[in-house]
């Protein structure tokens, strides 16, 4: 099989499609044959050895694939041949074939798209976790979403709509702000990429987008400078969503939730998904029931080929894209 591999670490410039030996399923896994794969951060960050968790090289990146079931390992009475799946992978997405265990695999549901099926795993089952399971968020609250225009962002505006909460969107240009409207943001307010000298201009705009009662619920996928100037607009006792650092890891000065008496929020969707919490399944199927509602888009802006699978994780790392990337094999 063609595979994007990952040889020793680097960026996207350094991946190499390379023939590989098929895999081959073992006992409780599924073999897939790729047909869509979502592109996310954690692929930046695991071709660098930068992510929480190392793979063993060589290895292809992609955490989340969508196709069809080309074989079954022994003992498994789940999935048949041909069956449609979507399947979270932790890496080796970005190639023909990939073997799953049978727990990381979901049928598709009819009417949704092996590109939708793909991307919708991530970035939507961790912003309904976030402010469903996590956050609790509650029908007319508020929620300030920083990287809106991303594709954990443009998740996360459309599941805190359908939650019922006001949604302001928070983004790097106006076309993401445009972008995070057209999915149910109720208003956008911009800030710089880089930190600009007068952080507290950005504060004072977050501040006056949310109202004067504060947001109740950020959701922040950014970090860096902007965790500062975005939690001083969070409501007394509001929650402060940590869902990553696309723009660094952030030194938050504690003074500031002591002083909202609010509360941040780690939120590691990974380590829920590993868990047998009976909650996973549940989500996913509000997830699947918006989408059959016509309550969700997938957000997909660009489609790249399996050997341009570098430029895609490139585009996300360059924080240029907007909405969702896949590659479609």
């Amino acid at each position: 099989m063609r595979a994007l591999m990952s040889c020793e670490p680097g960026g996207p410039e350094g991946l190499r499609l390379l023939d590989v030996p098929d895999p081959v399923p073992g006992a409780g896994q599924v073999l897939v044959a790729v047909r869509a794969c979502g592109v996310n951060y954690p692929d930046v960050l695991t071709i660098q050895d930068r992510y929480q968790v190392k793979t063993p090289r060589p290895f292809a990146p992609g955490g989340e694939v969508a196709g069809l079931v080309s074989a079954v390992g022994p003992g498994v009475t789940a999935f048949s041949v041909g069956d449609r799946v979507a399947a979270r992978t932790g890496t080796g997405g970005m190639a023909e074939l990939v073997a799953v265990a049978v727990d990381r695999c979901i049928p598709i549901p009819d009417g949704m798209s092996l590109a939708d099926a793909a991307v919708m795993q991530f970035t939507f089952e961790t912003a309904y976790y976030a402010l469903h399971t996590r956050a609790r968020l509650q029908a007319g609250e508020t929620v300030l979403v920083l990287g809106a225009g991303g594709g954990v962002g443009i998740a996360a505006v459309q599941v805190a709509r359908n939650l019922g909460a006001r949604v302001v969107a928070a983004a790097s240009s106006e076309e993401k702000l445009a972008f995070a409207c057209q999915h149910g943001a109720a208003e956008g307010v911009s800030y710089p990429v880089e930190m600009p000298k007068q952080r507290s201009e950005v504060a004072s705009r977050l501040e006056a987008a949310v109202g004067p009662n504060g947001a109740d619920v950020i959701i922040d996928p950014v970090g860096g400078w902007l965790a500062e100037a975005a939690i001083r607009s969070v409501a007394e006792g509001g929650r402060y969503l940590v869902l990553g650092f696309a723009a660094g890891i952030p030194s938050l000065p504690l003074n500031l939730p002591l002083l909202k008496n609010c509360d941040v929020l780690g939120i590691n969707w990974r380590t829920f998904t590993l868990s047998e919490d009976p909650r996973i399944v549940a989500n996913r199927r509000q997830l699947q029931d918006w989408y059959e509602q016509g309550l969700l888009s997938p957000g997909i802006t660009a489609e790249f080929s399996l050997r341009e699978g570098g430029e895609a994780i490139r585009r996300l790392a360059c924080r240029q894209s907007v909405g969702k990337i896949v590659v479609v094999i």
